[in-house]
């Protein structure tokens, strides 16, 4: 997969077509605009044209997805689907794939590390973005180039550092 590199935005910026849909609507929950903005900021130099499906869902549904295609029988807090899982996607073409994000979870991880819904939303949001256009962290270096990366959207957003004190 791909290490984060510090990269300058081109004078254009890329084409996002968000469409976000609320399988539960729970309260304080950012709107598509929010979430739009947050996709956008996550998309790196070389994306002109991205089509993504944003779901946010309950418990039950998030347990389900991921067990159908993560094998493990456990709600997640997001979950990424890429066209093109694996390889670089194909010049001129556009960054096609879904975001899941399971609310409760999204919630509970929010209450638990501290943080603010709408910092954790933003965070879970430009995590999976990277993770469409091919970013990872199962390898070390992988994980530490995401989340420098990471970090600097998430700040650039307004939001502080998602993984605080660890990058203290």
């Amino acid at each position: 997969m791909k290490i984060a590199k510090q990269r300058t935005r081109k004078a254009r910026p890329a084409r996002l077509d968000l469409n976000v849909e609320y399988v539960v609507a729970p309260a304080g929950w950012p709107d598509a605009e929010t979430l739009t903005r947050w996709a956008a900021a996550a998309l790196q130099a070389g994306v002109d044209t991205a089509e993504i499906g944003l779901r946010v869902v309950d418990e039950a549904e998030g347990r389900t997805l991921n067990r159908d295609y993560r094998g493990k029988d456990y709600a997640t807090n997001v979950l990424t689907f890429a066209l093109n899982e694996g390889d670089d996607p194909l010049p001129g073409m556009p960054l096609f794939g879904d975001i899941v994000l399971t609310a409760p979870v999204i919630e509970r991880e929010a209450r638990e590390q501290g943080k603010t819904l709408a910092a954790h939303c933003a965070h879970m949001v430009v995590h999976s973005m990277l993770h469409l256009q091919g970013f990872d962290h199962i390898e070390d270096a992988e994980a530490e180039a995401m989340e420098a990366l990471e970090t600097v959207i998430v700040k650039r957003l307004g939001y502080p550092d998602p993984y605080g004190e660890e990058h203290a």
